[in-house]
């Protein structure tokens, strides 16, 4: 679209409408065929209501949901002229923890709980937590094995964010 000051030789204005996703929907609850892209986020930018975002290819879209939401991987990303952009959890420096047993295992959440560190289950006996030397140092010290790895990290939402409806199965 072109706009114009009315004048001969005044400045001549572009208008670029940019891409806008209105809706998060449920990883599965919506066809493969209807993919227009994809977006790549760590978890930090996996929590959000309005936002401007590029997608994988390198172009931007608005990010504008009615509230805050949680975006899980697989989950879509209604666009408002159609199509659906897939979210994808980006790769980060995380500590993957196994415990000696299930005991163990809640004695260690209970201590990264503590810390208020987020913080995913993988197992009845695997933790995992992002990368802190620190940390890493004192769960090695409380009888765990410790390993760095490069993988996506989605921690439990917490109990407030369930309660309140934001509650997403996977």
């Amino acid at each position: 679209m072109r706009a114009s000051d009315g004048t001969a030789d005044g400045p001549t204005v572009f208008f670029i409408l940019m891409r806008k996703t209105i809706e998060r929907i449920n990883k599965g609850d919506w066809p493969d065929s209807d993919q227009a892209g994809t977006v790549t986020l760590p978890f930090d930018d996996r929590h959000r209501r309005r936002i401007r975002l590029m997608d994988d290819a390198g172009e931007p879209f608005l990010l504008d949901l009615a509230e805050a939401e949680h975006l899980h991987d697989g989950d879509g990303l209604r666009l408002d002229n159609g199509g659906i952009i897939l979210v994808q959890s980006a790769l980060e420096d995380v500590l993957d923890i196994e415990c000696q047993d299930p005991a163990h295992t809640a004695r260690i959440a209970w201590h990264i709980g503590n810390r208020h560190i987020p913080l995913q289950v993988l197992s009845n006996s695997h933790l995992r937590i992002r990368a802190d030397h620190v940390l890493a140092e004192m769960l090695r010290g409380l009888g765990t094995k410790v390993v760095k790895l490069e993988r996506p990290f989605s921690p439990e939402p917490g109990a407030y964010a369930e309660s309140g409806g934001g509650h997403h199965e996977h």
